[in-house]
Formats: structure tokens, C-alpha cells, sequence
């Protein structure tokens, strides 16, 4: 696998080897052994998700203060632009953030650390979101921060549409507001 830093150092982009010919392809979506080698993290995964979502929505930007999840996420189906905002204080990124456009053509993970916000928008008619994390999901830490914060100022793509939010997502508080790490 190839994998990549991005301009935040510790969420990285990572390409498999994909095997195709005409009957299609194959790739090794995840090794435990491969992934610690190429990144230098050691991550235990307790808890793998699924959504779909159709153009235009915007789910985020999430995270769990006092249980920060780690994300290894990817697309099967459509494309997303998918994006990390990095919310530890003390980090010299704080308050960066990092996106890349994920799709069932690209076949590219992120790898997303504990201690970061995440979300993504669906650039495809429909996408299949996969994720895999370190933490279980505890709705009672669930944090968010609002897709528009003006101090974050993430350049989102046109889509045409959108963006299309839950409810919690229009609560989303602003980056001066939320709870962060240390």
C-alpha cells in the first residue's frame, strides 16, 4: 500500500494495491499487520459503520470528547470529499484542516487519528461510506462542529445541491465554542 501524509502529518491518505483485469479487480481492503507497518500506528478496531447518503448531504464534522475515535474510512460506492479537522490544542495544526475525494474509482482510505473531527460530503448521486474505528460510538461524548465555521473555513465543493444536514448537524457549535482536546 501506498500511503501519504497530508498537510496535517498524522491523517494519511492510503492507496492499496488493486489487482484488476477484465473480470474486474481485488484489493486487500485491510491487514492488521500491513497497516501498523506503513503508518507507524498501532490501532486496535472495535466497531466498523455504513452509511449511505445522497448527493449533497454533508454529515459533520464529528467527534467524541473524553473517547476520541480514530477512523479508517473509504467509499465502495460513489465519491465523497472527505475531510479532517484537527482539534488538539496542543497540536501545531490545530485548527487546519486536511480534505480528499474518496471514491469506488480511487479506491483511497484516510486514516483519521483520535483527536480530530471528521465529515464528508457526497459528490456522487449516492455513496457508500465505510468506516472502521477505535472507540465504540457513545452518543453522549458525540461532539460537533458546524460544516461552515468561518475561523475553520473549509472549502467544501459545489455539488449542485445542499448541503442537506440532520438536525444535529444545523446544532453544530462554532470552532471558538466546542470542547477540544489538550
Amino acid at each position: 500500500m501506498k500511503v501519504t501524509s497530508t498537510a496535517i502529518p498524522d491523517v494519511l491518505s492510503i492507496e492499496p494495491k488493486v489487482f484488476g483485469d477484465t473480470r474486474g479487480f481485488f484489493f486487500e481492503s485491510f491487514n492488521q499487520r500491513v497497516f501498523e507497518e506503513a503508518t507507524g500506528f498501532s490501532a486496535s478496531f472495535v466497531q466498523d459503520n455504513h452509511s449511505r447518503s445522497s448527493r449533497g448531504v454533508l454529515r459533520g464534522m464529528h467527534y467524541q470528547i473524553n473517547n476520541p475515535q480514530g477512523k479508517l474510512v473509504r467509499v465502495v460506492r460513489g465519491a465523497v470529499f472527505d475531510v479532517a479537522v484537527d482539534i488538539r490544542r496542543s497540536s501545531p495544526t490545530f485548527g487546519r484542516w486536511v480534505g480528499v475525494e474518496l471514491s469506488e474509482d480511487n479506491h483511497r482510505q484516510l486514516w483519521v487519528p483520535p483527536g480530530l473531527a471528521h465529515g464528508f460530503l457526497v459528490l456522487s448521486e449516492m455513496a457508500d461510506f465505510l468506516y472502521k474505528t477505535t472507540e465504540y460510538y457513545a452518543p453522549n461524548k458525540e461532539r460537533c462542529i458546524a460544516w461552515n465555521d468561518p475561523d475553520i473555513g473549509i472549502n467544501w465543493p459545489d455539488v449542485g445541491v445542499g448541503p442537506i444536514l440532520s438536525s444535529k448537524d444545523q446544532l453544530g457549535k462554532e470552532f471558538v465554542m466546542a470542547e477540544v482536546y489538550a
